[in-house]
């Protein structure tokens, strides 16, 4: 596990209050939060239900994101990403990220994932790799629409995110395959 903040070298911004009746800030995912799609035994690839409040004044949309820093490539990995979420959101049901984004508001789409799934795709460490960490985050944006296209990557998205983010609120949990 390497110890990179992917915010490092993003402009500081002002925080917000994120909560989850799925994960815990600092705790490991729960087994339906591991991806069945890649082979971890009991993974369900289930989306974690989030709640956000206090978000900047001028919010116009949110994205959420999910990532880990920790994966063995010089990128990460993008396990999830939600673009263009209505301002008058500020959650989202456990569950919501499948296959058809079905508990995702109007308007709001998922882009794929590294694995070119576009829904949640859960934690899948190597066997033995150690402790991954995964940052949840939901972006408030001072735009209605991001103008990234639904098959665009997490990458280009977080780009586009860069020039319009006015806050930011993070769940980090953690996940790990014994060898």
């Amino acid at each position: 596990m390497t110890a990179n903040d992917p915010f490092a070298r993003l402009p500081e911004v002002p925080g917000f209050s994120l909560t989850s009746s799925t994960v815990t800030d600092g705790a490991p995912w729960p087994q339906a939060q591991f991806s069945g799609a890649f082979g971890v035994p009991g993974g369900q690839d289930v989306s974690p239900q989030l709640s956000w409040s206090g978000a900047p004044e001028g919010t116009k949309s949110y994205a959420v994101t999910v990532f880990d820093p920790d994966a063995p490539t010089m990128s990460g990995f993008w396990h999830w990403a939600v673009a263009n979420i209505p301002a008058s959101v500020t959650s989202l049901d456990e569950g919501a990220g499948d296959d058809t984004g079905s508990g995702l508001p109007a308007g709001a789409y998922q882009l794929p994932n590294d694995g070119r799934l576009s829904r949640f795709v859960g934690a899948a460490p190597p066997a033995g790799h150690g402790a991954h960490r995964y940052f949840i985050t939901v972006h408030a944006l001072d735009v209605e629409d991001i103008g990234v296209p639904a098959e665009a990557t997490p990458g280009f998205l977080g780009f586009n995110i860069f020039s319009h983010i006015l806050g930011r609120a993070t769940i980090v949990v953690t996940g790990e395959i014994p060898a």
